[in-house]
């Protein structure tokens, strides 16, 4: 996904950028990701004058996941905002202007891409979570919550460490 300044400053009006991006290789060392879709772009670049750039739009996403609590399937659409300023400069030494608004680009073209997947890495779910009143897994019988009760639902609540049983009768 090549932006050329040229291009973009001499074109009419904004640029439109539509591509998909293969992401799956940024989520290979997630365990609770099953299935990625391809990073749909659906950007635009507007040319600022004096060599620089903004480009805003949307990525979308699909996600296969495994909710963090009850490691149920789920499934999770991403729709991320995009939006980004570009400057080209002609020596290495300019890094961004002082407040951080441009990003400096000493070429006459950049890729693109490499700005989405970073997004779409940071916007990837750390712990999803199929549904807010999930309860998760029940420590003593290992299944879901919501499915079954836990084994300590006998009326002995209290699971004893057999070496400290001896203590149990203590204070009666």
């Amino acid at each position: 996904m090549q932006l050329f300044f040229r291009k973009v400053a001499a074109s009419d009006g904004p640029l439109s950028i539509r591509e998909s991006l293969d992401v799956s290789e940024l989520v290979d060392d997630r365990a609770d990701v099953t299935a990625v879709s391809p990073l749909e772009t659906d950007l635009v670049a507007v040319s600022l004058g004096q060599g620089s750039m903004s480009v805003e739009g949307t990525l979308a996403a699909g996600l296969d996941m495994l909710c963090s609590r009850c490691l149920n399937p789920m499934h999770e659409d991403l729709k991320i905002e995009f939006r980004e300023r570009f400057k080209q400069t002609f020596s290495s030494n300019e890094e961004e202007d002082e407040d951080g608004e441009f990003i400096a680009v000493t070429e006459d073209s950049f890729d693109i891409a490499p700005y989405c997947k970073e997004l779409f890495v940071l916007n990837v779910p750390f712990a999803p979570v199929c549904s807010e009143d999930c309860q998760g897994i029940t420590p003593a019988a290992g299944q879901n919550w919501s499915i079954g009760s836990d084994d300590s639902d006998n009326g002995d609540t209290d699971k004893i460490d057999p070496r400290l049983a001896g203590l149990k009768d203590f204070f009666k």
